[in-house]
């Protein structure tokens, strides 16, 4: 259920905009998808496609699709690491994420480090539940202990697949950080800002700087 004291804000140029993307996208890329589906298969044991619990809009939970880049026993896996490793503890608390995380698989590594892994969420666009464009996909977690007073504003639109902390860093950007920009982005949305953004993505994907 969508929260009642988030105010949601309806854009259907946007929507209608992410319609036409994700399905030219899952159309002209699915020999692509074919490619990746068979590269994880083969080299590691485990399902192609992982979902995992995002809050969306509104405050609305969803399953958000990506290619599978941790090996199968990578979530019972987390919290052993981070008991046994102070410093892992710490960049997780800080980041929510580890820069040289073992638990990833060796083709995990190519497909985060071109955000090939994403694919699959152009289905969540389709569906609604994702925008092209849009702040990050926050976990129930970072709602309740880091958004804060700023979950009213970040949660009005739709969380996207790419925005502005992705062409500003991506991870190499502090936590603090991405949540200012993902505010910014809710200020300042527009479909020639979110065309933009898609073009200064490409480089991001081909270069890979600040993706792990």
């Amino acid at each position: 259920m969508e929260h009642p004291s988030i105010k949601i804000k309806h854009t259907p140029g946007k929507r209608l905009f992410d319609i036409v993307f994700s399905v030219f996208v899952l159309i002209a890329w699915a020999p692509l998808f074919v490619l990746i589906s068979l590269a994880i298969r083969l080299s590691s044991s485990g399902k192609v496609i992982y979902s995992h619990e995002r809050i969306g809009r509104g405050a609305k939970p969803f399953r958000c699709y990506k290619f599978r880049t941790m090996y199968k026993d990578a979530e019972s896996r987390l919290q052993e690491l981070l008991d046994k490793n102070t410093e892992l503890s710490e960049e997780w608390r800080l980041n929510r994420k580890l820069k040289n995380d073992p638990r990833v698989t060796p083709i995990g590594k190519f497909l985060r480090k071109t955000s090939l892994d994403e694919l699959p969420q152009f289905w969540n666009v389709l569906k609604g539940e994702l925008s092209t464009v849009g702040p990050r996909p926050v976990v129930r977690e970072e709602v309740t202990h880091y958004l804060g007073e700023k979950a009213e504003k970040i949660l009005s639109i739709r969380p996207g697949l790419t925005g502005i902390w992705q062409v500003s860093g991506r991870n190499d950007t502090s936590y603090q950080m991405r949540m200012c920009l993902d505010e910014k982005y809710v200020d300042e949305h527009s479909l020639f800002l979110d065309l933009w953004l898609i073009l200064k993505t490409i480089p991001k994907m081909i270069f890979s700087k600040g993706a792990y």
